[in-house]
C-alpha cells in the first residue's frame, strides 16, 4: 500500500474569493513512518493560450502555444522537516490568494476552461524527502471568483435585445420552399446577464409555410489571442438547449431560459493579449426530406433548411457575483 494525499477544502464546492482566506486540510494516509524534508503548500494561477488550427494560419498553428500568463505564484510552509507517523495524519492550512496591500502578478481573472484560452488556479501540497526517495504531491483545482468589493451593491436588470428573423435576414441560401414562403419570428433575448442568472427572453413564430422542426438555442464562446502581430480568433459552441420540438403554434409565445455552465463561461475579458466573448445563436431548423439524408454536422455550420439568428452577450466581470 502506497502513500495517499489529499487536499480537502472547508468548501466542498471549492469556490473562493482572492482576498478571502483558503481553508483546509492535507490529509496524509501512509502505512509506515516517513521522514520529509518539509511540507508546503503552493497555490499557482495562470491563463494559459494555445491556437489550434480553425482561422489561425500555418505559422500561428506552428507556434501553437503562446507563453501563459501568470496570475499568482505563492507557497507557504505547512511543516517544517520531520517525520510522519503511519496511518491517518491532517494538516490544517489557511491561505488567501491576495493580501490587502500585496502587488500581484496580473489581474485576478475568474475561473474559466475553454478551448483557446483556459484560465486555472492550481492548489499543490508537496512533501520533499531528499534525493534518495520521491517526492510525493497532490494537486487541486479551485473556482476563483471576483471579490466581493467588485461586485456592485444591487443587482442591475437584463438587458434585452429584441430581434427578429426572416428569410430575408439569412446570409447563407435557404430551400426554395421556405424563401418562397416565408416565415417570420420575433422575439427578445437579455444580453447583459450573471452568471449565476440564466439567459432569459421570449420567442414567437408569426408565420412560417413550411412546417418546423425544432428550435434551439446554442451559446458560443469567442475566444481571441494575440499571436506575434496578429489576432486569431476561434468561435466553437458550448452547449445547446431546445426551447421547442416539432411544429410550434403560431402567435404562441415561447419562453427562452438558458442555464449557463460555470466552468465553461466567465465574465466577458478584454485584455491585451486575449479576449473572451460570447454569442447566443437562435437556430430554426424546418422540416425537409434533404435534412434526414444529411449526416450530423458542425451546428454552426448553414445549412438550407435552418434559419439562424446572432445576438451577443456582453458582460462586465462586476456583474457576475455570487
Amino acid at each position: 500500500m502506497s502513500t495517499k494525499i489529499v487536499l480537502k477544502f472547508f468548501r466542498s464546492n471549492r469556490i473562493c474569493r482572492p482576498s478571502e482566506p483558503v481553508e483546509g486540510k492535507i490529509v496524509i494516509n501512509s502505512p509506515s513512518s516517513i521522514s520529509h524534508h518539509g511540507i508546503r503548500l503552493s497555490v499557482t494561477g495562470s491563463v494559459s493560450l494555445q491556437v489550434r488550427g480553425g482561422s489561425a494560419g500555418v505559422i500561428e498553428s506552428f507556434y501553437g502555444v503562446v507563453k501563459p500568463i501568470t496570475i499568482v505564484n505563492k507557497s507557504i510552509e505547512v511543516k517544517p522537516p520531520g517525520k510522519i507517523g503511519s496511518g491517518t495524519t491532517e494538516l490544517p492550512f489557511t491561505m488567501v490568494l491576495k493580501q490587502t496591500g500585496e502587488k500581484s502578478l496580473g489581474r485576478f481573472y475568474e475561473t474559466y476552461h475553454g478551448t483557446d484560452v483556459s484560465i486555472q488556479y492550481l492548489f499543490t501540497v508537496d512533501i520533499a524527502r531528499g534525493y534518495l526517495y520521491k517526492s510525493l504531491s497532490a494537486t487541486t483545482e479551485v473556482i476563483v471568483e471576483s471579490d466581493k468589493a467588485d461586485v456592485l451593491e444591487r443587482p442591475v436588470s437584463p438587458e434585452m435585445a429584441i430581434f427578429y428573423i426572416t428569410q430575408d435576414t439569412q446570409r447563407h441560401p435557404l430551400l426554395p420552399e421556405i424563401k418562397s414562403g416565408g416565415f417570420r419570428v420575433t422575439g427578445r433575448i437579455s444580453t447583459l446577464c450573471s452568471l449565476l442568472d440564466p439567459i432569459s427572453g421570449e420567442l414567437t413564430v408569426e408565420t412560417s409555410a413550411v412546417p418546423i422542426s425544432s428550435i434551439d438555442i446554442h451559446l458560443l464562446r469567442v475566444e481571441s489571442v494575440l499571436v506575434g502581430e496578429k489576432i486569431v480568433t476561434e468561435t466553437s459552441l458550448i452547449q445547446t438547449t431546445e426551447i421547442a420540438d416539432g411544429d410550434v403554434c403560431r402567435n404562441l409565445s415561447l419562453p427562452i431560459y438558458v442555464i449557463l455552465p460555470r466552468l465553461l463561461t466567465c465574465p466577458s475579458v478584454f485584455a491585451g493579449p486575449f479576449s473572451i466573448e460570447f454569442k447566443v445563436s437562435i437556430v430554426i431548423s424546418f422540416q425537409s426530406e434533404l435534412s434526414k439524408l444529411q449526416k450530423k454536422s458542425d451546428p454552426r455550420t448553414p445549412r438550407l433548411w435552418v434559419s439562424i439568428s446572432l445576438n451577443f452577450i456582453v458582460a462586465e466581470t462586476y456583474l457576475f457575483a455570487s
